[in-house]
């Protein structure tokens, strides 16, 4: 799955397509969403969805359920998804959304009860991506460790007990896969 986010990645870096700046984070998913389909064969035991609900940890109705920015969707079992979070990263120091999420959604179940793994994507416009996963690893705080497979891409994983609500039985081990995708470059437009 983590090979298929950065081949829809590299393709949106050679399109460079103009990205709604009243919308960042968004627009750069939605553009980023069929890029990474299009690397799939199909054969996949899963396939990929923008803005799928988690209606497993829905609260009572009005209550709207928790939505994914893009998560990988189990075929056989379309309950279990495997989500990608994304955030805006203005800066390599502006993390506390990221962090955030990582803490409210992840690491609680709210996203991903039926996961043992999710990914937070970083969409980095200015900085570096190690000073970014620096002030991830100090504010979260965590230990990012490089992920095997992907050494040469600016990926790093976690490792995470996660709080498993009360009557659940949530998979409590959690690792999460962070992935800076840099945008140095983007071309905002508005309206």
């Amino acid at each position: 799955m983590l090979g298929f986010i950065w081949l829809g990645y590299d393709q949106m870096q050679c399109d460079k397509p103009d990205v709604d700046g009243r919308d960042l984070e968004r627009s750069i998913t939605q553009m980023l969403e069929p890029r990474i389909a299009r690397a799939m064969s199909g054969d996949e035991p899963f396939y990929v969805q923008h803005g799928p609900f988690e209606r497993e940890t829905m609260q009572p109705p009005p209550a709207q359920p928790p939505q994914y920015d893009i998560a990988f969707t189990l075929k056989a079992d379309e309950r279990i998804m495997w989500p990608m979070e994304a955030k805006v990263l203005e800066t390599s120091g502006a993390v506390a959304e990221y962090i955030k999420d990582i803490h409210e959604q992840l690491l609680t179940c709210r996203y991903a009860p039926f996961s043992g793994e999710g990914a937070m994507l970083g969409y980095l416009l200015s900085g570096t991506t190690g000073d970014a996963f620096q002030n991830i690893s100090k504010k979260t705080p965590c230990e990012l460790e490089d992920h095997p497979a992907f050494s040469s891409r600016p990926q790093k994983l976690s490792r995470h007990t996660r709080t498993i609500p009360s009557g659940k039985t949530y998979p409590s081990k959690f690792r999460c896969h962070h992935l800076m995708l840099g945008f140095p470059n983007l071309k905002r437009v508005s309206g």
